[in-house]
């Protein structure tokens, strides 16, 4: 049974995400809309609910984290945008609807993008903390999503793309962990930083979210073969239509598999010192490596 928190976290989620976009009758509307195109349609949610399920660790308010829940979503929403251009993956299909270029045009869809990780920015910049731990969230979204992080696997992804059997596992596991995994640590790591989080808890939660940054685009990986375009709300089978390096192309399904079920049980053991209070964490990592879509 999923986390009954979960389904309140996201409706939280939605209304701020919904509240802190730019009013779409207001100029200009085309790139309003686009921004709203590209939040308000859906979405797991899973890097909001990861701010919520870190700082509940330390029983923070809800309303203290919806800031930087908002921010990180904004963030990805915007590395969504940009990853389905024709530039880079060229996709046509996002959460089953048409990706923006797609529903606008391409020009849209970069401005589109800018504003939402700028806006994200601005509204962790209103985050209702202390002034150290707000230049902390600040730092950590940043580094997250630059060129050590999300941009920088990114590249390595587009780097790789037509020739992904020469990538080695070690490679192929470091461009996961940019692309994927340090925004997903980024989440855990700003439900910490947003309450009385001490130092012990927060390794135990960076154990984790590294677990889990991984174990999510394995999944993904897995989804790509596995799964359909209905289901998954995005274009199956690209992957290997593209030659990309992923788990499934270099070591198999069947060590896919394994790897999953090893990184499952590191995020259980990461979270052991921390006890009930993270039995929130607990469920999405359940939820990130049972998915099917």
């Amino acid at each position: 049974m999923p986390d009954p928190r979960f389904e309140v976290w996201r409706a939280r989620a939605d209304a701020a995400l919904a509240a802190a976009l730019p009013d779409p009758d207001a100029s200009p509307q085309r790139l309003h809309a686009a921004m709203r195109h590209a939040v308000l349609l859906g979405g797991k949610r899973m890097r909001p609910l990861l701010v919520y399920a870190s700082g509940a660790v330390f029983e923070t308010d809800d309303a203290v984290l919806d800031a930087p829940a908002t921010a990180i979503e904004l963030i990805h929403a915007y590395s969504l945008v940009h990853d389905d251009l024709p530039a880079m993956d060229d996709d046509a299909l996002r959460r089953g609807q048409p990706t923006v270029h797609v529903a606008f045009d391409e020009a849209t869809a970069i401005l589109a993008g800018d504003a939402l990780q700028s806006l994200a920015f601005q509204v962790l910049a209103g985050t209702r903390v202390p002034d150290g731990a707000r230049v902390a969230l600040l730092r950590t979204l940043a580094l997250a999503s630059g060129a050590g992080g999300m941009c920088g696997g990114q590249a390595l992804d587009l780097a790789a793309t037509g020739n992904g059997a020469t990538v080695s596992i070690d490679e192929l596991e470091r461009l996961h962990m940019m692309k994927t995994g340090v925004l997903i640590r980024a989440a855990v790591r700003m439900g910490g930083l947003s309450g009385a989080a001490d130092s012990a808890a927060m390794k135990s939660l960076d154990r984790y979210a590294s677990a889990l940054g991984l174990a999510f685009q394995i999944r993904d990986d897995i989804l790509d073969i596995e799964g359909d375009s209905s289901t998954l709300g995005k274009t199956a089978g690209k992957d290997v239509a593209q030659a990309k390096a992923t788990f499934p192309a270099l070591i198999g399904m069947d060590a896919s598999r394994a790897r999953l079920h090893e990184l499952s049980e590191a995020m259980n053991d990461a979270l052991a010192p921390v006890g009930e209070r993270a039995d929130a964490l607990r469920a999405l990592g359940r939820l990130a490596v049972e998915r099917d879509r």
